[in-house]
């Protein structure tokens, strides 16, 4: 069976605190039905300063998921790594992780929009050393002992609940992500299918004497709604597809690589590309892939239309289970 991905980044070009309340609500309703259905995680992001909305706080939003579910997973993917304190960091995965029981996964990468260090006052040539920090000190964090940091020795509570530590995992498309990873022996998470880049994390964790685990996208990854009339769907909600794919293409370099690329313009190129699909469930239910990516709420979808799509997923393809017993 395919791994079962549930992706919110709460994107509104068009909203007012109502109406963007009411998405979030429906969010963790939709999370709620996800976790009933077998869908294996909810997978949320990070990004500031957005006019559309895009989700700055995506650790407050596993915290509401988690209260709102049992069973699934939670895949914060990315956290930009640099922007945030390293200690609160650490006493934030941690609360979470107990909260869930060890249902948090992270995923740290460092960003590619120089504009979000700016915003918050931190170097974007200092990336790099930041991230380095950052990793280490979650590490001495959550083993409970007091570590030296930053010229003082500190201890960090609450331990985790997970041994020997909360999933964390090191997102990047760079030589130097990987590197990252070896040295401090955590998974890797290319942010794309990079087989290249893979023999290198695995050559550096044995160089390192590190055991490796890369976790890397199919080589076609695509943002997945279902529908009963694609047609139709792209004819009246094609527009939401078009301003997530033109925003994010937006923040991307030449150098920057990523499994969800396009470069499209119009609905009619971003539906020949292929990167955002709308399927039938019979297509959906016949798609071979290691993984699937639902994206009901995309580019400020219409919730109701969100919902369509979810219920098609879970109780129309098979893609879903039977509802999960709840004792």
């Amino acid at each position: 069976m395919p791994f079962t991905v549930l992706r919110f980044n709460l994107v509104d070009p068009a909203a007012t605190p109502d109406t963007l309340s009411a998405r979030y609500r429906a969010a963790l309703e939709m999370a709620r039905y996800a976790d009933e259905h077998g869908i294996d995680t909810v997978q949320t992001e990070e990004h500031h300063g957005a006019d559309n909305s895009w989700l700055p706080s995506p650790f407050v939003f596993a915290g509401a998921a988690f209260g709102a579910t049992r069973r699934i997973a939670v895949t914060v993917s990315a956290v930009i790594g640099p922007l945030h304190d390293p200690l609160r960091l650490a006493e934030d995965i941690a609360v979470l992780d107990l909260l869930s029981a060890g249902r948090l996964v992270t995923v740290a990468g460092i960003g590619y929009r120089p504009e979000e260090y700016e915003r918050a006052g931190v170097e974007w040539g200092r990336r790099g050393r930041l991230q380095d920090e950052l990793l280490e000190t979650l590490l001495l964090a959550w083993t409970g002992d007091p570590f030296a940091y930053r010229g003082r020795t500190v201890r960090v509570t609450p331990r985790p609940y997970t041994r020997p530590r909360p999933m964390l995992l090191v997102g990047g498309s760079s030589q130097a992500a990987a590197r990252r990873a070896a040295r401090l022996g955590l998974p890797f998470f290319p942010s794309a299918h990079l087989p290249e880049l893979e023999a290198y994390y695995l050559e550096r964790c044995a160089e390192y004497g590190t055991e490796g685990l890369c976790m890397m996208p199919g080589a076609k990854t695509a943002l997945l709604h279902l529908s009963e009339d694609p047609d139709r769907t792209w004819a009246h909600y094609g527009e939401h597809f078009l301003h997530e794919a033109r925003t994010y293409a937006s923040w991307q370099s030449k150098e920057i690589r990523s499994a969800v690329r396009s470069v499209a313009t119009t609905v009619e190129e971003l539906r020949t590309e292929g990167v955002y699909q709308v399927l039938t469930p019979q297509q959906c239910a016949e798609l071979d892939a290691d993984s699937l990516v639902l994206h009901p709420l995309c580019g400020g979808m219409p919730v109701e239309e969100g919902w369509r799509s979810l219920r098609l997923f879970c109780e129309v393809t098979g893609r879903g289970t039977a509802p999960a017993q709840q004792g």
